[in-house]
């Protein structure tokens, strides 16, 4: 147990620290110089030491010149070596003053081995961590190996947090190091982070390191805002441009389906037109072409018809002269009894018959098939067509007026239009298309 004098030193070293760690070097030199390091016990002895070497260190770091510097390293360093020789071989303190003397002198493998195997170890605490992390992050910063810098020192940063140590470095170097890295953004939190220590703490050479690097990332961030200021401006302008080309667009793209449209319709309905114009055509030209058969059949047989007729008449004329040239007048009567104008007409209706079932031989089968199977035409042996047949016969040869019908079959006008409605009336098409779907019935 330590002595009451011991104590009391142990104090004045303790506020030695603080006054080191607020930056009054020269409250800490005239205290320092109070301490009587001959009369301490060793343990106490040892702090005194490395206070006093992190005293000179400091100094040399504030001065940072090529006179004073060196100076005050090499006095740090006996003061050190001092530490050392009273300092437990298996100490923390040990192992880390070792380290920080030999970086200090610049032999950075020799600092390099003892730190990384200072970390290796798990009996640390949070703030020792975060003590040998910054010293080693330096080692690293020395050799422009920033990368490893900056993980070291988050794990410093990370490490004082936890041991809500407000006298530290490492929250200053990480920003200096992510602001020359372009990391602004956390080189920001780590510099305001740095500040509140300082404020909190005293430390008046941390407020001077900060002053000296805060106006340069805060202006960086400045100009980050003006530069997104400035691109947003521009992508808005940029938006609006586009968004107006596309309202353009779409107003012309909508005009030119319209006129599309239109022009759609013109060629639709001109192709309709066509196609009607087309099939009136083809329905005219297959007329034309029945009114060619039916024309080269019927003029045949007209003048088939006709010579027979014409030979008949001559025969009979040569017939009566003779009977008037001999005077017999009974037998001249005789001769006009026997002509048989029922026969003549029954063979004229048969020869009709004939030709038109020559050019229409399916007339009577698709005739049968626009009525229902009982009131279909039911034709008697040797009959080729019956009064029905004939009578739409001669409407399919072109010949729709009743009157026509009535005078070439014999027949009353009122005969041919009962006989029509009786025929239109048991057919299963419409009487207003039923001629029509005659007329559609084809000649070979």
């Amino acid at each position: 147990m330590l002595q009451a004098p011991d104590r009391i030193m142990m104090a004045k070293i303790k506020l030695c620290f603080t006054l080191l760690s607020s930056g009054m070097y020269k409250e800490t030199y005239d205290s320092l110089s109070n301490i009587q390091a001959i009369l301490l016990a060793d343990s106490v002895r040892a702090e005194y030491y490395t206070l006093m070497g992190r005293y000179y260190y400091d100094l040399g770091d504030f001065d940072n010149d090529k006179y004073h510097t060196p100076y005050y390293n090499n006095l740090a360093r006996r003061y050190l070596d001092s530490a050392l020789s009273l300092l437990p071989a298996s100490s923390y303190e040990h192992a880390y003053f070792s380290g920080l003397k030999e970086l200090k002198a610049g032999n950075k493998p020799t600092a390099l081995v003892i730190l990384k195997a200072l970390l290796e170890r798990k009996d640390l605490t949070a703030h020792q961590i975060a003590v040998a992390t910054s010293t080693l992050s330096d080692l690293y910063i020395q050799q422009r190996d920033n990368d490893k810098a900056i993980r070291l020192l988050t794990t410093a940063v990370i490490a004082d947090i936890q041991s809500s140590t407000k006298e530290t470095s490492a929250a200053f170097i990480l920003a200096s190091l992510l602001y020359k890295k372009g990391d602004v953004k956390n080189a920001s939190l780590c510099i305001n982070q740095a500040i509140a220590d300082a404020v909190f703490y005293g430390a008046r050479q941390r407020k001077v390191q900060v002053s000296a690097i805060l106006p340069l990332i805060e202006a960086q961030k400045l100009s980050i805002v003006e530069s997104q200021k400035r691109n947003l401006i521009f992508y808005a302008i940029t938006v609006t441009f586009l968004l107006l080309l596309i309202i353009v667009s779409v107003v012309v793209i909508l005009r030119q389906v319209k006129k599309l449209k239109a022009a759609q319709v013109l060629i639709t309905t001109a192709h309709n037109n066509e196609l009607r114009i087309n099939t009136q055509l083809a329905e005219a030209n297959e007329r034309l072409q029945d009114a060619n058969k039916i024309k080269e059949k019927y003029i045949g047989y007209f003048f088939n018809f006709n010579s027979e007729f014409y030979d008949k008449m001559d025969k009979l004329k040569k017939a009566m002269e003779q009977k008037i040239a001999d005077r017999k007048l009974d037998e001249l009567k005789t001769l006009v009894t026997r002509i048989n104008l029922r026969k003549e007409k029954e063979e004229l209706l048969r020869n009709f018959d004939q030709a038109f079932l020559k050019l229409f031989p399916n007339f009577v089968t698709v005739f049968n098939t626009l009525f229902k199977e009982e009131d279909q035409q039911q034709l008697k042996e040797g009959e080729l067509l019956n009064v029905d047949l004939r009578i739409f016969a001669l409407i399919r040869m072109g010949i729709h007026e009743n009157e026509k019908i009535a005078h070439i079959m014999q027949y009353s006008v009122n005969t041919i239009n009962t006989y029509k409605t009786k025929i239109k009336n048991k057919s299963i098409v419409p009487n207003e298309e039923f001629e029509k779907r005659v007329m559609e019935i084809k000649a070979v």
